[in-house]
């Protein structure tokens, strides 16, 4: 498939939505919320303007086949307990390791491509596979160092990737027949109830008393890092959308130190830099995979 020459808006929009995902996980330790109701927040704030986007798109949300219906709303629960698994391990783990690991969709991807297709890996694949699993052991051995809940942290963010990579197979066929917008409003639905009952059994305060934190995650995470890349993703091949990913961890590491003063040493650039590398290579090895919903890594 031939993409278009970039031109430069389509790639201010690849950079900029990246950038805005990236603030996403600062916006959520600044709220006075619990980490998960700052979830519920983020995707309640954004529905109704999902669905005017939808409307304005001309993307169907009424008279959906129930079979549609019922799958995207599974779908949008497993996106609920990504988000969940997620916001709670950003307030654990240092912001760059959150940002790499809640990632790792794309690498899950790929590994359950090799089970789907009963097939060893080929090509790139190799190394993107060994370089996330050496830049993991890195990053969880110096993770463990500071303290065992920076380890729990990273590995709620690693199941927060594969929950995500769960969302994009369960939502693999409704993508085929359902617009962008159409799919995250009905999606999203799914996802608030779950992240509010989800909250309100961890006894988590709902109610922010300061709202600007959850205002600025709904608006950078849902609405213009997912709204930039809608717009950005049909005009790039899988390489440069894997490299402008790097654009994540980068500035949640420049995040975590200035706000945070969450210093990275020299392992924890190399390990950082074998999963982002894996990442890479994974979008460029995983094209024959089920392409991304414009959430988290498109979230």
């Amino acid at each position: 498939m031939e993409h278009p020459r970039p031109r430069l808006l389509p790639l201010a929009a690849l950079i900029g939505g990246n950038v805005a995902l990236a603030m996403g996980p600062w916006f959520v330790r600044l709220a006075d919320t619990g980490p998960v109701a700052a979830g519920f927040w983020r995707v309640a704030l954004a529905l109704p303007v999902l669905a005017l986007l939808a409307k304005a798109n001309g993307q169907q949300l009424a008279g959906l086949p129930r079979k549609m219906v019922l799958a995207v709303l599974a779908g949008g629960a497993f996106f609920g307990f990504d988000i969940a698994s997620w916001h709670t391990g950003i307030g654990l783990t240092r912001l760059a390791n959150a940002t790499l690991f809640g990632n790792a969709g794309s690498l899950i991807l790929m590994v359950w491509g090799f089970f789907v297709l009963k097939r060893v890996p080929r090509g790139a694949e190799w190394p993107a596979m060994l370089g996330a699993l050496a830049g993991a052991a890195i990053l969880m051995a110096r993770s463990f160092e500071i303290s065992p809940r920076t380890l729990l942290g990273d590995l709620l963010c690693l199941a927060a990737g594969l929950l995500y990579a769960g969302y994009l197979i369960i939502l693999q066929d409704a993508r085929k027949s359902l617009g962008s917008w159409s799919l995250l409003t009905w999606s999203c639905v799914s996802s608030a109830v779950v992240l509010l009952v989800v909250a309100l059994l961890a006894g988590e305060r709902i109610v922010p008393h300061v709202w600007w934190p959850v205002i600025g995650l709904a608006i950078s995470s849902q609405l213009i890092g997912q709204g930039l890349l809608v717009y950005a993703l049909r005009h790039f091949p899988p390489l440069v959308i894997g490299i402008a990913l790097l654009c994540q961890p980068a500035v949640a590491a420049l995040a975590g130190w200035i706000s945070f003063g969450e210093v990275l040493g020299p392992m924890d650039l190399l390990g950082m830099s074998l999963v982002a590398g894996a990442l890479v290579l994974s979008r460029v090895a995983g094209e024959s995979t089920p392409p991304e919903p414009a959430d988290r890594t498109s979230q």
